[in-house]
């Protein structure tokens, strides 16, 4: 049978992605190019008690339909224990308890964002964002991003010159790909030029308790005294990414959308994720768990950052400084192309990384970045990977 695709099926950038998943997942190919935290971070032990009593002493509301705004005790919890650790929130804004935090985006898009607005964004940026913007119609702009975060001239200018700007979508800790952190200064520049233009700001924070490296920054919505910023949170980098739990943190009256959004998407999010990661957070120490994760990830950042000087650096390849986060983003020379690099490294020498094109909002615009993941592979995967990336840039010389 023929069938004639949607619009927001055929506005999806996916292949890339797809393309990465099924060369990645081939015997023998080394997956320097996954998204995941290690396996070593999940606290299997504390999850399996959690579990265990969960079915013990309310195995129904486990396995029942629940509110669609999320977990009553955990929605409760949720509001004070971001306020005391991260000083966001206030007496006007409201949680929404999500299933991961991508799902902020596609609530945020659906509810503010119609069809031929535009929507603003890092470039590059999380791709599974781009295209949640993407599915409603709307116009992606990217914006570049420099050593300290977003070029504000250059979103002082979209904001002025785009038609419609609804969104800003933007990840100040750790940018995924490019590990970059956004300065204090432009963190308030953000916040001001949004408030001025009458732009609702995305603020995703999936990798902030991940810093092993410099000070704590405030987080954009710490500055938001009249509703301007969404709080985008995730459990997936800290607890487990297959849970599945993330949350919206917003101006009441958009929460209350979202929710209305959301039961048409899902009815509500997993009630066992939730009430893991409620009696996770009240009953064990959660925060010596994250100085756990701070110290693997210390330890994997500094040892994939000591193969990249021994393996590329000496061909001319590049690598942003990174403080926290999964991911390293390093830039080939010039000279070799992007494209032929990835597809030699992936078929020719079995090591897979992610080429920065599946990250911008033109999937066909030059860039000579790509990112490299050091917390799921073990440490001889990764040590190997290298070894074959090298391989790879010498047939280019």
């Amino acid at each position: 049978m023929e069938r004639t695709f949607s619009r927001l099926v055929n506005k999806l950038e996916t292949k890339g992605a797809a393309d990465i998943l099924k060369y990645a997942s081939v015997p023998g190919v080394i997956p320097l190019s996954a998204g995941s935290p290690s396996q070593e971070a999940f606290p299997t032990k504390e999850l399996a008690e959690i579990a265990a009593a969960i079915f013990q002493e309310e195995a129904v509301a486990a396995l029942q339909y629940n509110p669609t705004e999320g977990y009553p005790p955990l929605r409760a919890f949720l509001p004070g224990w971001l306020k005391k650790k991260y000083g966001v929130g206030g007496e006007g804004d409201a949680l929404v308890l999500t299933s991961g935090a991508q799902q902020v985006m596609w609530l945020a898009a659906a509810c503010l964002v119609d069809e031929g607005d535009t929507v603003l964004c890092e470039d590059p940026s999380f791709v599974g964002s781009i295209n949640a913007f993407r599915a409603t119609g709307a116009k992606v702009v990217g914006i570049p991003v420099e050593d300290d975060g977003i070029d504000t001239d250059a979103l002082e200018r979209a904001m002025e010159t785009q038609p419609r700007v609804r969104l800003l979508y933007t990840i100040p800790n750790f940018q995924n790909p490019t590990g970059i952190t956004m300065s204090l200064e432009k963190r308030r520049k953000v916040y001001e030029l949004a408030r001025r233009h009458g732009v609702t700001v995305v603020e995703d924070n999936p990798y902030g308790d991940l810093r092993y490296e410099g000070e704590d920054l405030p987080a954009i919505k710490t500055f938001d005294t009249e509703g301007v910023v969404i709080y985008a949170g995730s459990f997936s980098k800290v607890i487990a990414p297959g849970l599945r739990v993330g949350y919206a943190l917003a101006d009441k009256a958009l929460a209350e959308a979202m929710g209305q959004v959301k039961l048409c998407d899902d009815v509500h999010t997993a009630a066992l994720s939730q009430m893991l990661c409620y009696r996770y957070l009240t009953q064990y120490d959660f925060e010596a768990h994250l100085q756990e994760l701070r110290k693997l990830y210390a330890q994997r950042c500094a040892f994939a950052k000591a193969c990249f000087a021994k393996h590329l650096a000496p061909h001319g390849v590049t690598c942003a400084p990174a403080q926290g986060g999964l991911f390293l983003w390093m830039t080939l020379p010039q000279s070799i192309p992007m494209k032929d690099f990835w597809t030699a490294a992936v078929r020719d020498h079995k090591v897979a990384v992610v080429p920065g094109t599946t990250f911008t909002v033109d999937p066909d615009s030059p860039i000579q970045g790509f990112r490299v993941n050091f917390s799921a592979p073990s440490y001889e995967a990764l040590e190997e990977g290298f070894v074959r990336l090298e391989a790879c840039l010498r047939t280019f010389s």
